[in-house]
């Protein structure tokens, strides 16, 4: 992998969650997700990769799920002069689950509307729309909803199944 994807991760909850609830028959693409990276340039100092990767397939390497797809970003040095622009394709990068407290119940984007209700216009921007449960002591609905969401999180996932099943998604969408 090259060296300005070491501090890369990314986490598929959100898409996952946008999958699930866009309907089949919707003709959605998937956006690409934002990434960050650094890089050590020719000075010695800490560049700076800004971009987005955007997921074609899943797949297990070395025993760990990751997503298969193609970097597009821009890179800086560490002076903030714009070196170029990148594509690199068939780039792995590991699926992560974000960690603590809180769980993703919804991560919905929704584009720009724009409706016409009989010389009533109504312009909507883009909406990002993202619900979180923090559970913890005295937060009844959020530990009810993390329960809920991990309802079926039963010891270690089988790889290959989990790949499947996310390919099946991106498939769809």
């Amino acid at each position: 992998m090259p060296s300005y994807l070491e501090n890369t991760h990314l986490v598929v909850l959100a898409v996952a969650s946008f999958g699930l609830l866009s309907p089949v028959h919707a003709s959605a693409s998937l956006a690409g997700v934002p990434i960050t990276g650094t890089f050590t340039d020719s000075a010695g100092g800490t560049g700076h990769l800004v971009g987005t990767f955007n997921p074609q397939s899943f797949g297990v390497q070395s025993g760990k799920l990751v997503a298969i797809g193609t970097v597009v970003g821009t890179m800086t040095d560490s002076t903030g002069i714009l070196l170029g622009t990148v594509t690199n394709g068939n780039v792995a990068l590991p699926v992560t689950v974000p960690a603590g407290n809180a769980c993703g119940i919804l991560n919905l984007v929704l584009g720009p509307l724009h409706l016409n209700l009989l010389g009533l216009v109504v312009n909507l921007n883009q909406v990002h729309l993202v619900i979180t449960a923090v559970s913890g002591p005295g937060n009844l609905l959020g530990n009810l909803l993390c329960a809920i969401a991990n309802l079926l999180n039963g010891g270690v996932p089988d790889l290959g199944t989990l790949s499947t099943l996310l390919n099946r998604l991106l498939l769809a969408l």
